[in-house]
């Protein structure tokens, strides 16, 4: 299996995953040029992803998605209250090939499943997700909300995770962001901070997991310095960390 960031933060997000000529991404927060060409400059076509999978509503994962679902045909799978908020509030346009999930099924590509189930974050229907191709498991965890029953499971089966390390409680308390905006971060709908994060990693993963990549880190609320600390103070040195950036793509990481 292979993993690649396109980017991530608050600014967008798009992630890809190969397994055996089975491509997908998931979210499509970038512009089409600019996924197109960072996957390129990894010797992909994103004209050859099977799926483009979407996990909540929010402009930074779902903008995009009907020029990905026009430009480069892959089908839209998403769930019908996503669909139906992200057209509302973003101009998707005419879109083609749109399928719907429930959170909690199991989505089908080939020899990989994509096992999906429901979040916390104050999306419209937010999913998180586990790739499977029968031999590994990678699970995409971010806008997460808190920790619960579902998140730690996936932990616990993964050997490799995409998990978000958002921010640093001493950074967000005396920042600059208004109350009401620190109170959405940190309560039961939005975030996990890096302390967060470090400690469910730390308490569920097996002796399975391969590598940790950390991802949707806030840019004023957090530093990569902080959130490979607080990872590295839990996991110890035996567990590789890698961080998605926000403004390019991460190198290809093997599973």
């Amino acid at each position: 299996m292979v993993f690649i960031s396109l980017q991530s933060g608050s600014n967008g997000n798009s992630l890809y995953v190969e397994s055996g000529g089975v491509r997908l991404i998931f979210d499509a927060g970038i512009s089409g040029r600019r996924a197109e060409d960072r996957l390129a400059a990894h010797g992909r076509d994103i004209h050859d992803v099977d799926a483009l999978i979407i996990s909540h509503d929010h402009a930074d994962h779902v903008a995009c998605a009907g020029v990905f679902n026009r430009k480069f045909g892959a089908p839209l799978m998403l769930t019908e209250p996503t669909l139906r908020a992200a057209r509302a509030k973003y101009e998707l346009r005419r879109l083609g090939d749109v399928r719907h999930f429930v959170p909690g099924r199991e989505l089908r590509f080939g020899h990989v499943r994509v096992e999906t189930f429901a979040t916390p974050h104050d999306g419209a229907d937010g999913s998180a997700f586990v790739v499977d191709d029968g031999l590994r498991r990678l699970a995409i965890l971010t806008d997460l909300g808190h920790v619960f029953g579902d998140l730690r499971a996936a932990v616990a089966s993964a050997d490799a995770l995409v998990i978000e390390s958002n921010y640093d409680p001493n950074m967000l308390e005396h920042g600059p962001y208004p109350a009401v905006l620190k109170r959405r971060i940190t309560g039961n709908g939005g975030h996990l901070s890096n302390e967060e994060s470090a400690g469910l990693v730390a308490s569920c993963a097996s002796s399975r997991l391969r590598w940790v990549c950390l991802a949707h880190l806030s840019q004023e609320n957090n530093t990569p310095e902080l959130a490979l600390k607080a990872h590295r103070d839990a996991l110890g040195a035996s567990v590789p960390l890698y961080l998605a950036p926000r403004y390019d793509s991460s190198p290809l990481l093997k599973l």
